[in-house]
């Protein structure tokens, strides 16, 4: 069995890695980390966790941790974890990290999305960034991962294959994306409150988003194609999970709906979370984040806008799920060279 250890563990992402981790038959769980509340069992944090953690409370990270665990997860927000990976690198066999801490690899980009965390070029330069469907060869062994935020996890597959696979220079993505408000946390925000919340459309981000700034970084790397400008307007929306991406890309390359849909098909032949989705296929317009949740799916489709001389993409994906603890768990499995979908192959639930 692996031992996991999960930092944050009383976080929104922290609760889904618990629930997961616990029904993934290679894992046990040994250690959950929690400064805050430490202490506490995780079902007083967790309502729907009523089960047996063998007495497992939350207790602070500290450096004996490493004796107890062959993994540790950092959920944790990105000044922490910065810390936490820093502690950990050496002394734990492996760290998956969450979080925002070391996700753009240029440090100038860096300190402009994230002035208050502070890490080392050394240690960023050994943290493995990308979803699993991209670098998961690269993640076998890997001491250290770093796993993109939910909206880059959506927008980076809903374009890679059209970078990576077709190779398009795109003269520049505009994205417009929406999420519940379980992408914000678990922090008390004014904005975040139900009278507020409920049935509203509010746009918090309009002029710029840190996750286009690390897709736009990780693009910058891959070949062949290339990612030019990328601009993204973010807003929150009345339910809890799932989000909705769309990205409109435009480029001077001739293609045609029919290329864009077997191109789409063939770059995730075999990639078991991704589906490749048509518009029109079901009794809903696709894709539609209802249709993941509880999942580590994420639904993707292409549309050819002849008229608008654009390419729309489109990628839903459940972020606590497949944008955060789901895709964690896919990284361990490529970690420790499991089979990719162990413990993950829960079906949507829907309704929700």
């Amino acid at each position: 069995m692996i031992r996991v250890g999960i930092a944050g563990a009383s976080g929104l992402a922290g609760g889904e890695l618990i629930r997961l981790v616990t029904q993934h038959p290679d894992l046990e769980l040994t250690f959950l980390g929690g400064a805050s509340n430490a202490g506490k069992r995780p079902s007083e944090l967790h309502p729907g966790l009523r089960i047996d953690l063998d007495g497992l409370v939350l207790e602070p990270v500290t450096p004996e941790v490493a004796d107890r665990v062959d993994v540790m997860f950092l959920a944790t927000p990105a000044p922490v974890s910065a810390v936490l990976a820093a502690d950990l690198a050496d002394t734990v066999p492996s760290v998956i990290d969450l979080s925002g801490a070391f996700r753009i690899r240029r440090p100038e980009l860096h300190d402009r999305w994230y002035p208050d965390v502070h890490r080392g070029t050394e240690l960023t330069d050994r943290f493995v960034y990308g979803v699993p469907e991209l670098v998961g060869d690269a993640m076998q062994g890997a001491s250290l991962i770093s796993l993109p935020g939910c909206f880059a996890t959506a927008m980076t597959l809903g374009l890679a294959p059209l970078v990576m696979g077709l190779g398009l220079e795109l003269d520049r993505v505009v994205v417009d994306g929406k999420s519940g408000s379980s992408g914000g946390g678990l922090n008390l925000r004014v904005p975040d409150l139900h009278p507020f919340r409920s049935g509203a459309i509010a746009p918090y981000a309009p002029a710029g988003h840190r996750h286009a700034a690390e897709v736009g970084d990780f693009f910058e790397r891959a070949k062949p194609g290339v990612l030019g400008r990328i601009a993204m307007s973010a807003y929150g929306v009345g339910h809890v999970r799932g989000l909705l991406v769309s990205a409109y890309a435009f480029t001077e390359a001739e293609v045609t709906e029919r290329e864009l849909q077997r191109a789409y098909l063939r770059f995730y032949k075999g990639r078991r979370f991704v589906r490749v989705r048509r518009h029109r296929e079901t009794l809903l317009p696709m894709p539609d984040p209802q249709a993941v949740l509880g999942s580590n799916y994420c639904d993707v489709t292409v549309v050819h806008d002849e008229e608008g001389g654009r390419i729309v993409v489109l990628a839903a994906l459940d972020n606590l799920v497949k944008g955060a603890a789901g895709q964690a768990v896919q990284a361990l499995n490529h970690r420790f060279g499991l089979p990719e979908e162990t413990g993950l192959t829960m079906h949507p639930v829907m309704p929700a």
